[in-house]
């Protein structure tokens, strides 16, 4: 008999013995209590569950510059241990339930009832949960904390609202999650009708106390996740200085409980006056005194003519999606021209990523440090003495196509601007194109009005108009007739993938804002006040982008190309073209704005001159999330320096060696009084904020 006749039987034996496992494995499940399996079952359900979000994060929101799978593959293991460990908490009532009906778990409606209600409430929490941090994601790049209340802010939740209507799915959204919840209900009221007709499984003591004591064992070891001496612990995800690969590390819900218990914004005295020589110095204090932690520079006005200003901020125009700073798709050739023309700031940089923090900044020249809550939400920080009240014999106004109640942004204007109009939704003749009010060309159009109307009353001005179009839901109109979305078709995709855009949609809003830069400027010409004003252009902060390698450092890597902004001064008869490199913040722009129109003010803030030239080593001070954890940071032309407030751990980058290495070692000096005045920033901030009141 040769071998070819044996493979028949040999696949007849291997048949069998597969039937034969199945039959004993079979019967070693249901030699298990049912009430244990009914346990199992649902706890590897919601095991499941994560593990299917942590994929669509990653197939369809993950992002990252590292290189290497290593990382990423840890990054998958912690993170499968984190839904473990919230499977088997979530598991627990469960459990506990489970042991103490024993038998009666299938039996008894008072357990059936609770049980299936905590199942479904569990399914659905976790669900929206899970789909609000992926919308977060999405929306900034970070996982979803409980800062995301401020969304829910009074005055603020509707406006919120019909952005996420405008901008994601949500009916679909909201379809599918109920479809997922039925089915997944049908699954446990289907698993615990089946196993309660299943014959029970009669335990003795000894044996129930053993199955309590493995079950025990095993849900605290799983809970547990670590063989060390630590229980698994969230800041282990934090292993890379990727922001996505901690992200994939992490589970959403987990990390959201983990930061609930957060500090309350505070000052602090006796630190304010530690640094306060350091900041008094830098900062060029007329009469520096540590015990009255006075701040005051007196600016002396000059005579003539008083110059408009007009202050156009740039909703999310980060410098890297400019055309100023060469990115490859070059979607803003009208600011390039008047940068070409005036004064471009390469390094200029906002103290954080939010547009009602930069309002704030730049209006109070104070940073917005709060831990939680905007600075504008605050009522103890809202009234500060700032320099746009200090404009005498101009007329002030602030202009949002939108409504002045977000984020408590009126009170920031009526509180510490006296006099100032405010024109907002309600009084535009245009009606509005999405949840941020009329579109940024019906606002520029309408804003033009005015200009003109103080220009031929001789009447100076000063302006705040704030653009709001290159945000989602990124509407965008045809402007005068001309303004044309492109499609993919139209674009080079391989120079569109290097520039970093997410979408075609995003890179249309860019282009679409840039289109309303220009047609400002040419309303701006024909109303004959283009000559008589100085426009500054700035970007609030940076967009969510894909990762980027275009720009002169490493900027995505440092995380600080979220708060590298554009912005140039427009103003040909003021102003020479030049380009300036040193560092510049956003608390800087009044003070330059007011030097600039020849406006004698006290500057009470943080902010200094951008186009002083006598002022040397120049740094702007910034906070950001790196790995999740935040960091406050201070950007100049050469070095980059950053503290981590949660483990206090500094680091030193040095632009004109390796970006990405930390040098502190090397620079002691340089590093120690980057630290002190890093520290100084800080504490300066905190205390102004809550005592720098009118």
């Amino acid at each position: 008999m040769d071998r070819f006749s044996l493979m028949p039987q040999f696949s007849i034996l291997l048949h069998v013995k597969l039937i034969n496992s199945y039959v004993y494995m079979k019967y070693l499940w249901k030699s298990i209590p049912r009430y244990i399996r009914y346990v199992i079952v649902q706890v590897l359900f919601l095991y499941l569950f994560m593990v299917v979000f942590r994929l669509v994060f990653f197939l369809f929101f993950f992002k990252t510059t590292v290189t290497g799978s290593a990382p990423i593959l840890k990054a998958w293991s912690l993170g499968l241990k984190f839904d473990m460990r919230l499977a088997l908490i979530l598991g627990v009532p469960i459990l506990l339930t489970a042991f103490i009906a024993r038998n009666h778990f299938f039996t008894k409606g008072a357990i059936r009832r609770p049980l299936f209600v905590y199942l479904f409430v569990v399914y659905l929490v976790m669900t929206f949960g899970y789909v609000f941090d992926l919308g977060h994601y999405a929306y900034l790049g970070l996982r979803m904390d409980p800062t995301v209340t401020r969304f829910l802010a009074y005055g603020e939740r509707a406006d919120n609202a019909r952005m996420l209507w405008q901008s994601y799915p949500v009916v679909r959204t909201l379809i599918g999650i109920g479809l997922f919840l039925f089915l997944i209900t049908i699954q446990f009221t289907r698993s615990y009708y089946r196993m309660g007709k299943e014959p029970a499984v009669k335990l003795g003591n000894w044996k129930y106390t053993g199955w309590l004591a493995s079950m025990v064992i095993l849900f605290a070891a799983g809970i547990y996740a670590n063989i060390a001496y630590f229980p698994l612990r969230w800041s282990q995800a934090m292993f890379t200085k990727d922001n996505g690969v901690t992200s994939l590390a992490l589970n959403p819900v987990l990390y959201y409980v983990s930061n609930m218990s957060v500090q309350k914004d505070s000052y602090d005295i006796p630190k304010t006056k530690e640094f306060y020589p350091v900041m008094a110095d830098y900062l060029k204090v007329d009469r520096p005194d540590v015990d009255k932690l006075d701040f005051v520079r007196s600016i002396p006005g000059r005579d003539g003519k008083k110059m408009n200003v007009v202050l156009v901020m740039l909703e999310s125009t980060g410098a890297a999606v400019t055309s100023m700073y060469n990115n490859p798709m070059m979607p803003t050739p009208n600011m390039k021209q008047l940068a070409d023309s005036g004064i471009l700031f390469n390094n200029f940089f906002v103290p954080a990523i939010s547009t009602a923090r930069t309002v704030y900044g730049v209006t109070t020249g104070l940073p917005d440090i709060t831990l939680t809550k905007t600075a504008s939400r605050h009522p103890q920080m809202v009234d500060q003495r700032v320099v746009m009240d200090q404009f005498q014999g101009y007329e002030k106004l602030y202009l949002l196509g939108g409504n002045t109640n977000w984020a408590n942004i009126r009170a920031v204007f009526t509180n510490n601007v006296e006099g100032i109009r405010i024109f907002e939704e309600g009084y535009y003749k245009a009606p509005k194109a999405d949840v941020w009010g009329v579109s940024d060309f019906d606002l520029i159009t309408e804003a033009d009005e005015i200009f003109r109307d103080a220009n031929k009353r001789q009447k100076p001005f000063v302006a705040f108009l704030q653009l709001a179009d290159n945000h989602p839901p990124y509407t965008t109109t045809k402007g005068r007739g001309d303004f044309r979305k492109v499609t993919e078709k139209d674009i080079d995709m391989e120079k569109f993938k290097k520039a970093g855009f997410v979408s075609i949609e995003q890179f249309n809003a860019i282009r679409y804002e840039d289109y309303n830069v220009g047609h400002l400027m040419e309303l701006a010409k024909k109303g004959g006040y283009l000559d008589n004003t100085i426009f500054i252009m700035f970007g609030d902060h940076n967009c969510t982008l894909n990762p980027y390698h275009f720009m002169p450092t490493p900027e995505y890597e440092l995380i600080s190309g979220g708060v590298h902004a554009a912005c140039f001064i427009y103003c040909p008869a003021l102003v020479k073209p030049q380009v300036v490199n040193y560092a510049v913040s956003l608390v800087d722009i009044y003070p330059t704005m007011a030097k600039l129109a020849g406006v004698s003010f006290k500057n009470y803030t943080l902010g200094q001159d951008m186009l002083d030239t006598t002022l040397t080593n120049r740094y702007a001070f910034a906070t950001y999330l790196k790995n999740l954890q935040t960091h406050i940071s201070l950007i100049g032309q050469r070095y980059q320096y950053e503290i981590n407030t949660y483990t206090q751990k500094s680091f030193l980058y040095d632009m004109q060696g390796d970006p990405l290495k930390d040098v502190k070692q090397q620079y002691p000096d340089t590093a120690k009084a980057l630290d002190n005045l890093t520290r100084a920033f800080y504490e300066s901030t905190r205390y102004l904020m809550f005592n720098n009141k009118k």
